[in-house]
């Protein structure tokens, strides 16, 4: 279980360019939420999930991490933070099990082998791990980033499109891992074009914001 945490966001605006995005966007999720954030393309979702994750800076307004704005708490806050992007953030030279095991030495990740083989049989590379990534497929090189979830003991998960090259079954079984990781106390936020089959999934619309 996770301890209780609050991610806070306050009188938020976007810029792209010359275009802004969104404006005057104010939310607040706590511990146990599993939000899906929507919006046609280019409304800015991604723009605002990597201001989240604290990859991007917000034209107007702040984020907050238990009370406290991000820009003043950032390795603390990235202990607790999960990010998967539009990239894999795969390291291509490497195998899947060296990749997932540098990604249990540079984090607060479950280790040790047994944890290494269990989630490469969740993702179905198990016969594979010895590969380099430069070899496997893009969904295959998905599935290796996607691993993480299961290695990760952040509270926080900010993913964007995490389904993208995934089959129903896939779905299903993330979906499943983001209700567990939210009843544990997590947070989930995430992107997707597809739908999310979870009766407990929140929706925050863009929409709702966009700039005049």
């Amino acid at each position: 279980m996770f301890d209780a945490h609050t991610l806070s966001i306050k009188n938020l605006a976007c810029r792209r360019g010359e275009r802004v995005l969104f404006r005057a966007l104010s939310q607040e999720f706590k511990s146990g939420d599993f939000v899906q954030v929507e919006g046609h393309n280019g409304i800015g979702k991604t723009s605002l999930l990597r201001i989240l994750a604290g990859l991007a800076q917000p034209l107007e307004g702040e984020v907050y991490w238990d009370g406290e704005p991000i820009t003043k708490q950032r390795e603390m806050y990235h202990q607790h933070l999960l990010y998967l992007g539009h990239l894999s953030g795969v390291k291509p030279e490497l195998t899947a099990w060296e990749n997932l095991q540098f990604y249990q030495r540079i984090s607060q990740a479950t280790t040790g082998e047994e944890a290494l083989w269990a989630v490469l049989e969740k993702v179905g590379l198990v016969g594979r791990e010895d590969l380099p990534a430069a070899q496997l497929s893009a969904g295959q090189q998905r599935r290796i980033a996607l691993a993480r979830l299961w290695l990760s003991r952040s509270a926080l998960w900010i993913l964007d499109e995490p389904f993208t090259a995934i089959d129903k079954k896939g779905v299903d079984i993330l979906t499943a891992l983001f209700d567990e990781h939210t009843q544990q106390g997590g947070i989930v936020l995430l992107t997707s074009h597809q739908d999310v089959p979870s009766y407990h999934l929140k929706k925050l619309n863009l929409a709702n914001y966009k700039a005049e």
